[in-house]
């Protein structure tokens, strides 16, 4: 059971764009790793694009299961996990997280945020914490 990926989107008009990210590519070869992350990112992406304002989805992407949540506000937050990861463990940590962000960073930043101007550190030790379920 292993967590691959972790984002913040913003579901604005007229695209989706990401505010902040996290990846672990550690189980990959070298030579895939900006190809896996690429991925992610893409994905991710699309899924918030597909998805409406409001709601929570689970989403089978080749052997991964992406967990998306698109709030009423716009703010997005998708986890890419293996098939075998708990869904609600996936949920609780996307509350969480977009919680977190949205009273860290002003809503007037997402509309034109990026990963390089929105400055929000939690991301990489939720990846790391949420890792291997249940924690040890």
């Amino acid at each position: 059971m292993r967590l691959y990926s972790l984002s913040v989107l913003y579901k604005g008009d007229p695209k989706v764009h990401l505010l902040k990210a996290a990846y672990d590519v550690s189980t990959f070869s070298f030579f895939q790793r900006s190809s896996v992350q690429e991925f992610m990112t893409f994905t991710s992406q699309l899924i918030v694009e597909r998805s409406e304002l409001g709601s929570r989805a689970s989403v089978k992407e080749q052997e991964y299961l992406c967990h998306v949540y698109v709030r009423n506000d716009g703010l997005a937050g998708v986890v890419i996990a293996d098939n075998e990861y708990p869904q609600r463990v996936c949920f609780t940590l996307l509350d969480k997280v977009l919680d977190e962000f949205s009273r860290q960073v002003s809503k007037m930043d997402w509309p034109s945020g990026s990963p390089a101007t929105i400055t929000y550190t939690a991301l990489e030790g939720y990846l790391s914490k949420y890792q291997v379920w249940p924690p040890r």
